[in-house]
């Protein structure tokens, strides 16, 4: 079986704290029924939020961005911030809590020009690009002319090494992800990685997992702005498990707007 997050219906139960009827996140991914032990289940409130939003937006790659800006871009004031992959599950929510962050300029790159309208009429963007229309280091320029603090990388590749050459004095890139290298048997490096020394900017890479003491304040923070109505996100839903593997290959293709759910 695949291991992922997923949300499920608790059916029996021999444990303190969970009934029958009650909703819970787990990890055991592809499959329609799951036995586990209560310590690898999380209770969630539909009545909080919609259930499939514990998958995204107040799930993993809701908290993978929080993180990822929280610690690791400590954004600073006025900084300009640049995502690749930015319509997707994580890149959507970085964009939105950048800027209650600090950051005074964002900017993202997604793969088709309804994406870019998107992530500038819905997710708030103040400049976004179609990285197919032409060269990333080239768009990122015109979109960026005086450069770039903060790099949140999901996709690597051309998008790392334009993002190299924009950074300015101290920047910091924040590796998430390179979905645009997953599938290559060779996968070839920047080539201007001097640039880093000539700024003095850091490359940063996390796991998630390794940082679960900001889920309160993720919770606190995200939650709220969520409830308040200041935070967006949209998914994109497939019908049935015979269909997740179909789900996968397009999450890899760049399909999805949003979270990819798989819905049973």
């Amino acid at each position: 079986m695949m291991d992922g997050p997923a949300i499920g219906r608790v059916l029996v139960s021999n444990a303190e704290g969970f009934a029958p009827g009650d909703y819970v996140v787990h990890v055991l991914g592809w499959r329609d029924h799951a036995v586990l032990d209560a310590a690898g289940a999380q209770k969630v409130d539909p009545n909080l939020a919609p259930l499939t939003a514990y998958l995204g937006v107040l799930g993993v790659p809701g908290l993978t961005a929080y993180i990822g800006l929280e610690r690791f871009a400590k954004i600073k004031e006025g900084d300009t911030v640049f995502v690749s992959g930015a319509a997707g599950a994580i890149g959507t929510q970085v964009g939105q809590i950048a800027r209650p962050k600090g950051a005074g300029r964002v900017i993202g790159s997604a793969g088709s020009d309804e994406k870019v309208k998107l992530l500038i009429e819905e997710y708030g963007y103040d400049a976004a690009f179609n990285y197919k229309n032409g060269p990333v280091a080239e768009q990122l320029a015109k979109a960026a002319p005086d450069g770039i603090d903060v790099f949140f990388d999901n996709v690597g590749g051309e998008h790392l090494e334009a993002a190299i050459g924009a950074l300015r004095l101290h920047a910091r890139i924040v590796l998430c992800g390179m979905v645009s290298q997953y599938n290559d048997e060779k996968v070839v490096g920047p080539r201007n990685l001097w640039n880093l020394s000539v700024t003095r900017s850091d490359i940063l890479a996390f796991m998630f997992s390794e940082e679960l003491d900001l889920q309160p304040d993720f919770v606190r923070e995200v939650g709220g702005w969520l409830a308040e109505g200041k935070l967006r996100y949209r998914e994109t839903v497939r019908e049935g498990l015979d269909g997740t593997l179909d789900a996968f290959l397009a999450l890899m293709r760049g399909e999805n707007v949003g979270k990819m759910i798989v819905k049973l």
